[in-house]
Order: C-alpha cells, then structure tokens, then sequence
C-alpha cells in the first residue's frame, strides 16, 4: 500500500532578530545602545564606515569607554578591523556584518547593529547583492586624487542611469564615488540589486532637534580639539604613513585637520568649517533615512530609552 505524503502546512521557521539603531552624528546612539544591550543581553556590530579603521578613534567617535556600563564590558564588533592604509569595501563590510550576527545569534544573544553610515546599514538590512569587483589600491588611489566634480562627470559619462540613483550623502562623498568609479571601470552596468532578507529587522531611530544636535556637534568638536588631542591623532596617522590624500578621503576631521596640518587652512578656518562640514553631515544623513522610508523600510523615530524598551519588549513576543 503507497502512503501519501502529506503536504507540510507549518508556517516557514521565524527568521532570527535583530535590532537596528540609527541616527544623525551626536544623536546619542552608542550610549542608547549599550542600555538596551545590557537589558536585553545583546551585542553591538558598529555601523561606521570609519570606525572599522585602527586609529581613527578620537575623529570617529569610537568612545570606546561608553561601552563599558554600569561596571560591565557590553561587547562590541566592527571597530578596529582594518588598516587606514588599505583598502576597506562595503562588500567586506557586509560579509564581516553577516558572519557575526550570526555568531552572536548562535550563541543565544541579541545583535544590535548601531550607526550613523546609511549605506552600510542598508547593505544588511536589504541584504544587497554587491559585485564581485575587487578593490585595487592604485587605481582607487588615483581616483581618490580626483576632484569631486571630475568624479561625479566621470561616473555619470559612464553610467548616468546609476548616477542618478545616488543620493546627496554619497554624491558628496568623494571616497564613495572613487569606489563607484573603480567598480564602473569594470562593469559600467552595474547596478546595486537587492536580495531577500536575511532576518527579522527591527529599526529605531534617533532624531533630535536640529538645533540640539549642532550644539552638541559643536560642544563635541572643542571637546576632542582642545582636550582630546584630535588634531594629534592625525598627526600620527600621518607619520605611520598614511598620506595626506589618503586621510583628506576619510572626509570631515581628517580632511580638515590634514588640510590644516598643510597650512592650507588657519585654526579659526579649521574649527568653523568642520562645525559646518558635521552640520551638514548631518543633515544628509537625516536624508538618507528619509529616503530609505520611502523605499518601503520601517524605522520606528524615537525619542529616549524608556520608548525604545517598550518597542523592544513588545517585537520580542511577537
């Protein structure tokens, strides 16, 4: 006698959770972080294009010593990975950011992917399909040399279609648009596809006031020039040879800094432009978010911890 095989009618196995905290620069994220990494037994993967990079501690804002809370060390990933002197990929990032989500879920816990760059959140959240173009240095250090401008003509020559899927955060970033160029020399079709995902997302953001944020912007800003000694820090990346170009590609503290250590800029220029530079950095961060909303991502705006416990709580049971 043949059985007949009945058909599973279970529902698909849940996909595995994550938290997601974003914000605009100086909207209290890591601190947020690291409460609620505590209260829910959670790890944190840094989402920060510059933070990866040894060295760059004081202008990234890495605050390492926030992770510790309450007299317990919250464990953190993805900062201090690689070397300012080479080359760092979106696509090494996201397979880095995978494996050790995984790793925390493995071992029972939850992850907490935390950060302010949008383009490396969304290459986890939307699992983006990236290409298989491997960076070279020298011809990235060559685009690097380039001009904003003359990057943004080259890339649209090639491939306007994708120039103008850009946003104003990365067709203002010069380092960005360098890796675009390098990837585009080799496959000027590309164009950035996006997967299924990988978990269950849960996404809050942070958004103060905009005047609250320049003020802390800016209390921020003296704070690690005239105590923190960020202007040495880069002084010493320099030294370690990291070149000048290279550290003017990391944008904003570098930038200025090694512009100013060059003489092509005076102190009270170097303070106020990078005051303005963050500002705005800011402000196209805040876009990038906006845009991503409207691509169909929920993000769930927050105003403090107490709000963000309950939402947690709350996605947990369901």
């Amino acid at each position: 006698m043949i059985t007949k095989i009945k058909k599973d009618k279970t529902k698909k196995m849940a996909k595995s959770k994550v938290i997601v905290i974003l914000g605009p620069t100086a909207s209290g994220k890591t601190s947020l972080a690291v409460k609620l990494a505590d209260k829910f037994s959670g790890e944190i993967i840094s989402a920060d294009s510059r933070q990866v990079y040894q060295g760059m501690d004081i202008g990234t804002g890495k605050d390492l010593a926030d992770y510790n809370y309450q007299g317990k060390n919250i464990s953190y990933h993805l900062i201090d990975v690689a070397d300012p002197k080479s080359i760092f990929s979106l696509a090494q990032y996201q397979k880095l950011a995978l494996a050790t989500i995984d790793d925390i879920l493995f071992r029972k816990k939850i992850p907490f992917l935390v950060g302010g760059s949008g383009l490396y959140l969304q290459a986890v959240v939307d699992n983006y399909l990236l290409t298989k173009v491997r960076p070279v240095f020298d011809i990235r250090d060559e685009y690097e040399k380039l001009s904003l401008n003359e990057l943004q003509k080259q890339i649209k020559k090639i491939n306007l279609k994708f120039f103008q899927g850009l946003n104003n955060s990365e067709i203002n970033n010069k380092r960005r648009l360098a890796r675009y160029l390098e990837v585009l020399s080799s496959d000027n079709n590309f164009l950035p596809q996006k997967g299924e995902a990988k978990y269950d997302f849960l996404i809050l953001g942070l958004n103060p006031e905009r005047e609250v944020i320049k003020e802390k912007i800016y209390q921020r800003l003296l704070l690690r020039l005239e105590n923190e000694d960020m202007i040495g820090e880069v002084e010493r990346l320099h030294q370690t040879g990291v070149s000048f170009v290279r550290l003017e590609s990391f944008g904003l503290e570098y930038k200025f800094i090694a512009n100013y250590l060059q003489k092509k800029i005076s102190y009270q220029q170097l303070v106020s432009g990078l005051f303005t530079a963050i500002s705005q950095f800011s402000k196209r961060q805040m876009s990038w978010f906006r845009r991503w909303e409207k691509q169909g991502i929920k993000i769930n705006w927050i105003n403090d911890y107490s709000e963000a416990e309950k939402l947690i709580k709350k996605w947990l049971k369901d």
